[in-house]
C-alpha cells in the first residue's frame, strides 16, 4: 500500500499543473457525504434509513418475524468557505440507539488533495463508504461487511484524500485509532472477529497508531476498481501507566493486543442494464495465540480468535426497465453468492469451528421507485459448514436516501 501511495504521488506531482485546471467534480461515485462536500450551499442536509422484515422459515418449527426501523440517519454539512468543511452524521438504529456515525473536518488545499481530520469512516471495500440503501442489492448488507470488515466502521484520525482527474483515481490515506482489544475483558474471539472492537469515537483511547487507505480507480467506463488497505495494532488498556521498565507487566500488555493486516479488493462494474459487483477480503492476525491464552475464561479454555479470516462476494443483476422509455423506475432481479470464514486460520492448539465457515446465497428483487427511494425483496439461503442443509431467512424493505 505504501508503495502505491508514493507511486501516486509522482503521477499527482507529474499532472499537477493539468490537475489545476479542472473543478474536482467527479470521480468513481458518489455516497451521501461526497454529495454534502460537493454542495454549493452554506448548510446543506441530507439523509438515510431503512425498515426492515425479517422472517425466518423452517418446514419443522413455527418461528416468529422481525420488523425493525433498522436505522434512521441525518447528515449536516456546512461550508465555512471555498476551502474548510464539516461533515456530521447522527444515526438512530432500532430506534433507541443513537450514534455519531461521521464528524470530520476537510480542509482543500489544492484541486486534488484535501486534508481531514476527526470522525472518518474507514475506507475498506465498497459497503462501508457506499451503505446508503439505495446503493446495494439486498435488504440486508452482505454478510463479509459485517463479519470480515465491520461495516459499519469509523474511527477517530487524521488524514489525507483526494481526486485526481488526469489518472482517474480517487485516494484516501489516514492514521487512526485501533480496534479496543482489551480493556479488562476480551473483545475479540473467533464467531464475531474484530466487530466488538471498534471504538466509534465513543472516549476512544489510543495505545499504537493505526493506518488505513484505499485507491479506486475508474478510467474504464462503467468499471470502478478498488484495493484498500488495514494495518495496525489493537489497543488495550494495560498500557496506560505502565512502568516500561516493568518486564513482567510489559509482557503482559503485549500479550493483549493482536496485530492486524487486512488487504480489499473490489469491483463495480456497469453496462446496458447489467451489473456486476465483487470484493473480496482477506485477514491476517499477528500474536493471536498469546492473546487467546491471555484472555482465557477462569475455566482456563483458551479464547478463540483465528489466526486469519477471508471472505468474498459476487454480485450479479439486470434493470428489466431500461427499455421503457416513459418510466424512471428500475426493477433488478439479482443473485449474489458469498462465502465467509472468521477462523480460514488458527493457531496449532486453538480449536477451529466449522460453524465459522459460511456460505450464503442471496437472490431477490430491487425496485428504485425514484432516484432517493428503494422497495427490496429477496431471500437468503445460509449454511455453516457444520450442518448440511440451507437455513432460509425471507427478508423485505424499504429504503430513502436525500
Amino acid at each position: 500500500m505504501k508503495t502505491i501511495f508514493i507511486l501516486s504521488i509522482f503521477v499527482i506531482s507529474g499532472l499537477y499543473s493539468f490537475a489545476q485546471k479542472i473543478e474536482d467534480k467527479t470521480q468513481s461515485d458518489f455516497n451521501l457525504t461526497d454529495k454534502l462536500l460537493n454542495s454549493d450551499g452554506k448548510l446543506t442536509i441530507g439523509g438515510y434509513g431503512e425498515v426492515h422484515y425479517n422472517q425466518p422459515l423452517d418446514a419443522k418449527v413455527s418461528k416468529n418475524g422481525t420488523l425493525d426501523v433498522h436505522r434512521m440517519v441525518l447528515l449536516i454539512g456546512y461550508n465555512f468557505n471555498s476551502k474548510v468543511q464539516f461533515i456530521s452524521e447522527f444515526e438512530f438504529e432500532h430506534v433507541s440507539e443513537v450514534y455519531v456515525e461521521q464528524a470530520f473536518m476537510q480542509y482543500k488545499l489544492n484541486p486534488w488533495i484535501n486534508l481531514r481530520a476527526g470522525l472518518m469512516l474507514i475506507p475498506m471495500g465498497i459497503i462501508n463508504e457506499f451503505h446508503e440503501p439505495t446503493t446495494f442489492n439486498g435488504v440486508e448488507r452482505p454478510f463479509i461487511d459485517t463479519k470480515i470488515s465491520p461495516s459499519t466502521w469509523r474511527e477517530i484520525g487524521i488524514g489525507i484524500s483526494g481526486n485526481i482527474l488526469p489518472a482517474s483515481m480517487k485516494y484516501q490515506l489516514y492514521i487512526v485509532n485501533g480496534f479496543n482489544g482489551y480493556d479488562g475483558t476480551a473483545k475479540l474471539n473467533g464467531s464475531s472477529g474484530f466487530r466488538n472492537g471498534r471504538q466509534k469515537g465513543a472516549e476512544s483511547y489510543i495505545s499504537s497508531p493505526n493506518l488505513t487507505g484505499k485507491i479506486d480507480y475508474y478510467g474504464i467506463k462503467g468499471l470502478t476498481v478498488g484495493l484498500s488497505y488495514y494495518v495496525g495494532k489493537t489497543q488495550s488498556k494495560l498500557y496506560n501507566g505502565l512502568d516500561k521498565e516493568d518486564d513482567a507487566s510489559l509482557a503482559a500488555a503485549d500479550s493483549s493486543v493482536v496485530g492486524l493486516s487486512m488487504i480489499g479488493l473490489d469491483g463495480r462494474y456497469t453496462i446496458k442494464g447489467f451489473t456486476l459487483k465483487g470484493q473480496y477480503y482477506i485477514n491476517s492476525i499477528s500474536n493471536s495465540l498469546q492473546y487467546n491464552y491471555f484472555t482465557a475464561s477462569d475455566a482456563g479454555i483458551p479464547n478463540d480468535l483465528g489466526s486469519a479470516m477471508n471472505g468474498l462476494y459476487i454480485e450479479a443483476g439486470y434493470d428489466v426497465l431500461r427499455f421503457i422509455n416513459k418510466t424512471d423506475m428500475n426493477l433488478i432481479p439479482f443473485i449474489r453468492f458469498e462465502t465467509y470464514n472468521t477462523q480460514s486460520a488458527v493457531e496449532a492448539t486453538i480449536m477451529q469451528n466449522k460453524a465459522n465457515k459460511v456460505t450464503a446465497i442471496t437472490t431477490g428483487l430491487t425496485l428504485k421507485l425514484s432516484k432517493g427511494a428503494v422497495v427490496k425483496t429477496d431471500v437468503q439461503f445460509i449454511k455453516p459448514a457444520n450442518t448440511s442443509t440451507y437455513s432460509k431467512i425471507i427478508n423485505a424493505g424499504i429504503g430513502i436516501m436525500f
